[in-house]
């Protein structure tokens, strides 16, 4: 019997706020529509990863965008607030490239310690040369999409969008996602 695939719960508050941005009432309306309406979700708690795939189906339904590119939108939304949650962990002279190299070895590192229910991609970073990073995102829950919007809102966080070059080199719903980042 295969366990099921949890997914930590801020990822459903940052989601809410998300919908919420799109228009009022849209996590409600969510809910609702998934028959998730008596569900609630806390930030220190796991739910079951078919609850956010049934939100992102329904919410690619209500505006025309593509799943990948739902997801993709919602990782780059989900940056201030990240970096927020994780300053403490955030070296103040580092940028998109040093925010990405150490992403793993300090960022995912510290949360898989403080917060023992959550369960990050795992994510190998080669830096190929200064100007070039191979990210290989590792996770069953099959969201290099998110991720890419991730890299893109890191990005625009630090104001080097126009700099930064972000391709998913592989299938973005596999468990494993080769992910390019050229600085430009």
């Amino acid at each position: 019997m295969e366990s099921t695939i949890n997914v930590h719960g801020s990822i459903f508050l940052l989601l809410r706020q998300f919908a919420n941005e799109y228009k009022e009432g849209t996590w409600d309306y969510l809910l609702r529509e998934t028959g998730l309406e008596e569900k609630t979700y806390n930030i220190h708690e796991n739910y079951p990863l078919s609850d956010l795939e049934r939100m992102i189906l329904k919410a690619s339904e209500l505006t025309g965008l593509s799943e990948d590119t739902l997801k993709e939108k919602f990782g780059k939304q989900m940056v201030p607030s990240l970096m927020k949650m994780y300053q403490n962990y955030v070296d103040p002279s580092w940028k998109t490239f040093e925010l990405l190299e150490y992403t793993e070895l300090v960022i995912h590192k510290a949360v898989r310690k403080e917060e023992s229910k959550a369960n990050p991609p795992v994510l190998n970073v080669s830096r190929v040369h200064d100007n070039l990073l191979i990210i290989d995102y590792f996770s069953k829950r099959k969201m290099g999409s998110l991720a890419v919007g991730i890299i893109k809102g890191i990005a625009e966080y630090y104001k080097e969008s126009d700099r930064v070059k972000v391709i998913s080199l592989s299938n973005p719903n596999e468990e494993r996602v080769q992910i390019r980042v050229e600085f430009l």
